[in-house]
């Protein structure tokens, strides 16, 4: 049974979406703090981690950073917010997906049921991909850049592995989501594919303002292009 730390000081929330979540099938607890909620996580192996934004001693963004520090844990955040800086500010810090607040709940368990199954589909891959000085070793999900290891969220990852499994290949924004998406397009657009891109150049470029392999087709999409 797959288990849920879900970040949350809403009473009003808690214990509707916890029945929800338990009553499908996951095994979830709740923390109401940053303290409570890395406690728990440095204790308990998790599948994924549903972030509120708000908390009483900080933010959901603070915990997102601790736990990118050593972990690629599939992350979704639960904000209030539906401003953009806000959207942004949360993928760059490590999350793979966000949904605002007030939500449908066949929404919720649609996105994290999409993206636990992401997760288990490359945690049982098999293969090792390499190129322009990146090497993924996909058995493992570890990265490195030039021998160095470095943290690629899942979505970031998975954009990583696509391109490195079509090397030379022009992929139009379009494919590139439907692949990203399993065929749902409701849960991204062009602005959020273009920050997850915008982050995993930053990571695997050594100019990611002037990048040599992650290449813009304008109007059109992405290429990657091997040496």
């Amino acid at each position: 049974m797959q288990k849920i730390l879900y970040v949350e000081d809403d009473l009003s929330l808690i214990d509707g979406l916890q029945y929800t979540l338990e009553t499908s099938g996951y095994t979830v607890d709740n923390a109401r703090t940053i303290k409570k909620a890395l406690e728990l996580f440095k204790q308990n192996a998790y599948d994924l981690l549903l972030l509120d934004v708000t908390l009483p001693d900080g933010t959901g963004f603070d915990i997102c950073k601790e736990v990118r520090s050593n972990s690629t844990i599939p992350i979704i955040f639960l904000t209030a917010s539906d401003q953009e800086i806000s959207i942004v500010k949360g993928l760059d810090m490590g999350g793979d997906d966000y949904i605002t607040k007030p939500f449908k709940l066949n929404e919720l368990l649609s996105r994290i049921k999409a993206l636990l199954r992401r997760s288990l589909q490359f945690s049982k891959a098999e293969a090792i991909l390499e190129a322009n000085g990146i090497r993924i070793d996909t058995a493992e999900r570890l990265v490195w850049k030039n021998g160095e290891p470095i943290d690629l969220p899942l979505v970031e990852y998975k954009l990583l592995c696509l391109f490195m499994q079509n090397p030379n290949h022009l992929m139009p924004r379009e494919m590139i989501l439907d692949r990203m998406w399993d065929g749902n397009g409701n849960f991204v657009d062009d602005n959020t594919l273009s920050v997850y891109i915008r982050r995993l150049r930053n990571k695997i470029e050594d100019t990611p303002n002037a990048p040599q392999y992650l290449l813009t087709e304008r109007g059109i999409g992405y290429k990657w292009v091997v040496e």
